[in-house]
């Protein structure tokens, strides 16, 4: 079995976020790193690779320093690993992300089939949680989101989805694509041996023309969705500081009661 997980090199959360000039994500605020939803999308990937044999290879696209997001997916233990890098990428908005990893997953296909693509269920500098759907869309495979149990039996993905109000079992026939949620699996943490194995693994290196992408349909100049007004979050005001003393349960609920937040 060979499976593609797609993976995001995302700004860390904890650092300043803002927007550039141009109305993108900046992406110079501290050091990124793998979207964190991201490692239950290569944790998934393995566990289906451990049960049923195969490979995982993770993909990426993105400026030089994505390429942390495809290590840190063969640390944790992805067989093979791809980097999706064009100048002409700086600007893409979901549905260029969607074109140009479904290109990438076709490239991967001519060396032997892809039965199942995963990614996470959302990408954490932007959360719209719309690539899954787009990138089966351009593949044209049946797709299964925001799965929180994932199996293969039969030629076919099983995935569990826990509603508000309800739970649903979807199956598909493979080949497919799947995302799953944060509370699928818990992400194994890499090793040493595999931080080590990692650094000798080669991560493979293309471009648009690579993919046979044309750079006029991507990026900022195929943009289909552009920001146009950007408000930097204001500064708390009339915080109310609580030392401790016996009481503070007491007085955090007569504040929600106070307030009408319970």
């Amino acid at each position: 079995m060979r499976i593609v997980v797609c993976v995001k090199h995302v700004p860390d959360v904890q650092a300043d976020r803002r927007f550039t000039d141009e109305g993108l994500v900046d992406r110079t605020q501290g050091d990124g790193t793998l979207n964190e939803l991201d490692e239950n999308a290569v944790e998934a990937a393995l566990v289906v690779a451990e049960a049923h044999g195969g490979e995982v290879v993770a993909v990426t696209m993105g400026p030089a320093d994505a390429e942390d997001a495809v290590r840190r997916a063969l640390q944790m233990g992805a067989d093979q690993a791809v980097h999706v890098q064009d100048d002409a990428l700086a600007g893409s908005d979901v549905f260029s992300t969607a074109a140009v990893l479904a290109a990438a997953v076709r490239r991967l296909g001519q060396d032997g089939p892809v039965d199942l693509v995963v990614t996470g269920m959302a990408a954490l500098d932007g959360l719209m949680s719309v690539v899954p759907s787009l990138l089966a869309a351009e593949l044209g495979l049946p797709q299964a989101t925001l799965a929180a149990e994932l199996s293969v039996e039969d030629g076919a993905v099983r995935v569990r989805r826990d509603l508000d109000d309800a739970t649903e079992v979807v199956r598909a026939p493979l080949p497919a694509v799947v995302s799953v949620t944060d509370q699928s699996n818990q992400p194994r943490y890499p090793n040493f041996k595999g931080i080590m194995a990692a650094r000798k693994k080669p991560v493979t290196a293309w471009s648009l023309a690579d993919l046979g992408v044309d750079p006029g349909a991507v990026g900022a100049a195929g943009a289909r969705t552009r920001v146009l007004e950007a408000t930097a979050r204001p500064p708390r005001e009339n915080r109310v500081l609580v030392t401790d003393d016996g009481e503070a349960g007491t007085r955090l609920a007569a504040f929600l009661v106070q307030n009408r937040l319970v």
